[in-house]
C-alpha cells in the first residue's frame, strides 16, 4: 500500500494532484490511497507517526494554520527518513532555506511553470524505484551474486586488495570488477563521486565536499578518499 499525502489548501490543486496521481497508479499494480489535508491537523500527526507504510508527501510551503509545509515536514523527518517529499510552490527565493533546514527533500515543482508535466515525471520516478526489481548480477565462474540494485549503498575500491566492495542494506560483498565496470550495471540513481566509490543517491543525507565525505541518511559518515575508507566510518559523534 502506498499512501500519497497531499497538503494543500487549494481544492483546484488537490483535484489536479489525484488526476496525476491516478494516471500514474493506473499503470502500477500496487495498493494505495490519497489523503488530504489542508494545514497540519491531530489526524495529519497520527499518519505521520505511522510506521511501515510507503508514503510520498506532497506540499504546499504555503498552507493553513501555524505550521507551514516546511514545519511539516521537520515532523516528518524526525522519525522517518524512507517516506519522499515533493514540494510545490511558487516561492523561489524558499528553495535555499528549505535545503538548509531539511534534509532529503525529493524535488521543488513550481505551480504555475509546468506543473502538471513536472510532477507526473517526478511521481514516475518515485514510483518505478520504490517497487522496481532491478538487480545487480555478477559471476566469476566460480559463484554467483545477484543484490538488488535499491538495496546497494556505495561502492568503494578497497586499496589493499584491489577489489570491489559493495556495501549493501544486507551486508558487504568483495568482487573482481573495476568501478567503470561496475558503473554500466547501475543506474542513474548512483553518482560516482571519486575515482574510488559510487554512491547511491537515494541513501545520502550530505555530501560535505570541502572535507570530503558523504553522510548517509543513518548517521554514518563515509570519507571520499579510498585509502580513508576503513579507518573513517561511523557515526557521527
Amino acid at each position: 500500500m502506498v499512501k500519497f499525502i497531499i497538503v494543500e489548501d487549494e481544492k483546484e490543486y488537490q483535484a489536479t494532484y489525484k488526476k496525476i496521481i491516478d494516471k500514474i497508479m493506473f499503470r502500477n499494480d500496487t495498493n494505495y490511497e490519497i489523503q488530504y489535508y489542508e494545514g497540519y491537523t491531530p489526524k495529519l500527526q497520527k499518519v505521520i507517526k505511522e510506521p511501515a507504510e510507503s508514503k510520498i508527501y506532497i506540499m504546499d510551503i504555503e498552507v493553513k494554520g501555524t505550521k507551514s509545509g516546511l514545519d511539516i515536514a521537520r515532523e516528518v523527518r524526525k522519525n522517518d527518513w524512507d517516506s519522499e517529499i515533493l514540494f510545490i510552490t511558487n516561492h523561489d527565493k524558499m528553495f535555499d532555506t528549505v535545503y538548509e533546514n531539511l534534509f532529503k527533500v525529493f524535488c521543488f515543482i513550481r505551480k504555475f511553470h509546468g506543473m502538471e508535466k513536472d510532477l507526473t515525471e517526478k511521481l514516475s520516478l518515485i514510483i518505478n524505484r520504490k517497487f522496481d526489481n532491478s538487480k545487480f548480477f555478477y559471476t566469476n565462474g566460480q559463484s554467483d551474486l545477484q543484490i538488488f540494485t535499491k538495496d546497494i549503498i556505495y561502492i568503494y575500491r578497497e586499496t589493499a586488495s584491489r577489489k570491489l566492495i559493495i556495501k549493501t542494506v544486507n551486508g558487504e560483498y568483495a568482487i573482481n570488477m573495476t568501478l567503470q565496470e561496475a558503473l554500466t550495471k547501475l543506474d542513474d540513481r548512483f553518482r560516482q563521486v571519486h575515482r574510488a566509490c559510487i554512491v547511491n543517491n537515494d541513501f545520502v543525507q550530505e555530501y560535505n565536499w570541502g572535507q570530503g565525505y558523504f553522510a548517509l541518511s543513518n548517521g554514518e559518515k563515509v570519507n571520499m578518499c579510498s585509502k580513508n575508507f576503513r579507518n573513517n566510518k561511523g557515526k557521527e559523534e
